[in-house]
This record gives C-alpha cells, structure tokens and sequence, in this order.
C-alpha cells in the first residue's frame, strides 16, 4: 500500500496505479483524500526518490573525492628545493580538482627530524588520507613499515624502491641533469677549478656528484672539481661554511644538491661577489631566485627533477582507481623527467649542453651513477 500511495502523487502516478488492482486503487484514493495537502508535498518528496530511478541523470550531482598527502624529509615545503616541488605539484593537484588544503583534501606533514617520520605518518593514516606521499629516501623504512600494517592505503616513495602492492616507487636519473650541470660549469669556469656540495652521502646523491663529475670531464679532463659533503640537508650554516672555503681556493663554480643547506651556498657567493665573480648551480627547482643580488644574478643554471609533476600523475592515477602500487617509474632526460635550465649560460655554453643532452637521450652517451664507475674509466 505504501508503495501505491508514493507513486501515486507524483509524476509517475499513471505509471504505477495501472499496475494496480481495484482495491489498491480504491485504497489509493480513499487515503490520498485523507492525508490532505501537506501531506501529498511529503510524499511528492519521497516520491522522487522512489521514482529516481527512472530518472538517467540520478546521482550526476554527486562527485568522488580522493584526499592525498605527504611528509617531508627533514627540509620545510618552502625550502626552495625537493619539498617545495613535491607539495607544489601536490598543491596544484589539489587545486585543480576543487579540493581545500586539509582533512579530506590535501595536505602535508613536517618533519623536523627522522624521528617525525613514522609518527607524520601515522597522523596521515588516522585522518584517512587515500594516498600518502614520503618525500625522499629518508623515508623509506617508515613508508615501507606504514604500507606493510595498512594495506587499503596507497603509499608513494620518492627516490626509492619498495617492493610493495599498495606503494609506487619514483627514482629519477638525477645523473643526466647533473651532466649536464658540469658540462655548464667546465665551460663557464675561469680558474679551472669547480666544487660539488652534497647533502648527505647516499644512493641519490651519488648519483648527483657522479652525472656533475663525468660532465666537467667530458669537456676539460684539467679542470678540477674539489667534492664536499654537509653531512645533513637543512643546515644552510655548513653550506656556507664549505663553500666559503671552496670560494677562497678560486673555485667560481659551484653545483650543489643539498637541499635546505644549498641556501648557505647562495649566502656566500653573495658575499664573495663583492670581491669576484662566482657562480652557483641550482638544485630541484629552478633557483635563479635565489641568486640574485643588487645588480646582476649569481645562478649560473639549474638541474630541475619533476618531482611535483610526477605527484601530480600519482595523486591523479589513484584519483582514478590506476594506482600503479608495485611498479617503479623511472624520470630521466628522456622522459622529461629531469632536465637543466638555461638561466646565465653563455650561448656557447648553452650550445655545448644541448649537443650533450642529445647524446644521452639517444644512447650514445651512459651517465655514471656511482662516483666509483668513474674511477674505473
């Protein structure tokens, strides 16, 4: 009877009281009677409903949300390097499907040691973020930890491998973007003297000081290229400190990939500026920013690594239920994954690093990634 009465005053009225049988009807109308206007405004309400489903657009207002978020390795999302660019992409997803910066959207949680990292985490998983970001290497023994206790979680490792269903793996050939920083420092360097400052000694950062040294050699097997390491990836104090000490042996160049503690790098040279002419190489993002100074800029060039819009992919394929958990993708010079701005180099410079990059992207040219391949060569 209910079902009669619902239908009945609404739209599909016809549809459904000519299924019915003579003493439904009668019912129908006898209570239709009854229950009096307001209640026929009710039932036209229910109604719709009931009837929705011979309506093809039920449910074309309802939209599908998927939150996603990361955690830093130790540097902010404003350290003008790999965090920045990885939450930027981020933050750009989020924006361009309509989603606010928080639960239920995207967001970012940060790490001032690697002690936050599993409980950064945790807080993620707690507030049911769909898919879970961990910006750099640093990070993989808690993705890989956090992925193994929550299986129904996309997780995603930057910089690493994790042999997991719920995790995909991005590695860059940060090598054949830092060849071709060093092809830019040989032939742009006046005292034939160059430095690279690392971060922290690690796969990756290998990779980096190998690519840098290989490309300085491939143009001028005299120059020098003098190879410091921070120990740490937010310490702009010990950036400076090196690169100082680099500065004052006439080294005018120098490449470095370490993160936060790049920014002591840019420090200094500002301060030798004043005395010579020195040049910086960026990392991550294009850094031209962070060289400038009252009359003129200090960044010679920049590798860049997509590591924003390789987060931006990921977050879309889990939007759309093509999480590739298991699978390592790749990002070198060919897939534009990395690559090197033209910034301050000379034309001929410019030149020399485009024939390289040529070379590499068809074969003809294998970067290093382990400084201990060069030393076999």
């Amino acid at each position: 009877m209910v079902s009669v009465v619902v239908c009945g005053l609404s739209p599909c009225y016809d549809k459904c009281i000519k299924g019915a049988g003579p003493n439904e009807e009668e019912i129908f109308l006898k209570l239709s009677k009854r229950i009096g206007l307001i209640a026929s405004i009710a039932a036209v309400g229910l109604t719709l409903a009931a009837c929705g489903n011979n309506n093809k657009n039920a449910g074309s207002a309802k939209t599908t949300k998927y939150s996603a978020a990361l955690v830093t390795d130790g540097g902010g999302v404003d350290d003008k390097s790999f965090n920045q660019s990885g939450w930027e992409g981020l933050e750009a997803w989020g924006k361009k499907n309509g989603l606010k910066k928080g639960v239920g959207g995207y967001n970012y949680a940060q790490s001032n040691s690697d002690a936050d990292f599993t409980p950064n985490i945790n807080k993620l998983i707690q507030a049911k973020y769909q898919t879970i970001f961990g910006i750099g290497y640093k990070l993989e023994s808690a993705i890989k930890n956090a992925a193994k206790a929550n299986p129904k979680t996309n997780f995603v490792i930057i910089d690493d491998v994790i042999p997991a269903k719920n995790v995909a793996s991005v590695t860059f050939k940060d090598n054949e973007g830092a060849f071709l920083a060093g092809v830019a420092a040989a032939k742009t360097t006046k005292t034939k003297k160059v430095g690279f400052i690392g971060g922290v000694h690690s796969a990756v950062i290998d990779r980096f000081e190998a690519g840098f040294r290989q490309g300085v050699a491939a143009v001028d097997k005299n120059i020098s290229v003098d190879v410091k390491y921070a120990n740490d990836f937010s310490k702009p104090d010990v950036g400076q400190a090196l690169a100082n000490a680099m500065f004052n042996n006439d080294e005018d160049v120098i490449y470095q990939a370490a993160g936060g503690t790049g920014a002591g790098v840019f420090s200094a040279a500002k301060n030798q500026i004043k005395k010579k002419k020195v040049w910086v190489i960026g990392v991550d993002q294009d850094q031209t920013a962070e060289g400038q100074y009252k009359g003129g800029n200090l960044t010679l060039t920049s590798t860049v690594k997509g590591v924003g819009t390789a987060m931006e992919k990921l977050a879309d394929d889990a939007k759309d239920g093509k999480f590739p958990g298991g699978k390592t993708t790749v990002y070198g010079l060919k897939e534009k994954g990395v690559s090197l701005t033209k910034g301050n180099l000379s034309a001929a410079a410019w030149k020399s690093v485009q024939d390289y990059q040529k070379k590499i992207i068809d074969g003809s040219l294998k970067v290093a990634e382990k400084p201990s391949q060069l030393n076999k060569k």
